[in-house]
């Protein structure tokens, strides 16, 4: 089961989403909001964090929930604080039931991830994609519109068109269709 422990919160936070089955795992941890009491909500304890990139409003909780839960921390950069393990292009790691294939989409940050699982049919898009054809920012430090719309691509190919779960990393999951908005995000980032 997948859930979003940041939906409703009032504070600029990414979605923190807690992944339960076999490995309990958390994708991204948020800002501004207690994230260790929301994953208290639903499980005593988790396995791991998996981080899509690091930009602060993903990983400022990241600290507490370490500190809570005693876990690792996986993304691609293990220079960036906080990041223990590195994910590599290609890499995959179990996130509740299923394998996740970690796919390197920069464009938004140079350590971005998006994370993948067919078997699943789920998509983790972090801020590279949103619900209705939105797109991560390319104007902050370390952004690139033209990387940005190559990431998207990528994803497009390796995402089948009957995709049956896309999660942002902020905005509202899309559960209908989501091929069609990750097109969307492709088209709009182009111009």
């Amino acid at each position: 089961m997948i859930r979003n422990l940041a939906r409703g919160t009032d504070a600029f936070t990414s979605n923190v989403f807690l992944v339960t089955g076999d490995r309990r795992v958390l994708v991204d941890v948020g800002n501004e909001f207690d994230a260790v009491g929301a994953v208290r909500e639903h499980v005593d304890d988790i396995d791991a964090v998996v981080v899509t990139h690091t930009h602060y409003d993903h990983v400022s909780n990241l600290s507490a929930v370490v500190e809570a839960f005693d876990v690792d921390v996986w993304g691609y950069d293990t220079t960036q604080d906080g990041i223990d393990h590195a994910l590599s292009d290609g890499d995959t790691v179990a996130l509740g039931d299923h394998e996740y294939t970690a796919l390197h989409t920069p464009g938004h940050k140079d350590d971005h991830l998006c994370l993948f699982s067919a078997p699943a049919s789920v998509l983790f898009a972090g801020d590279l994609v949103f619900a209705d054809g939105s797109f991560g920012r390319t104007d902050l430090e370390e952004g690139d519109r033209d990387r940005l719309v190559e990431s998207i691509d990528r994803v497009l190919d390796t995402v089948p068109e009957d995709l049956d779960a896309l999660h942002t990393g902020h905005g509202p999951s899309v559960e209908d269709r989501p091929y069609h908005d990750i097109e969307l995000a492709w088209q709009a980032a182009r111009f």
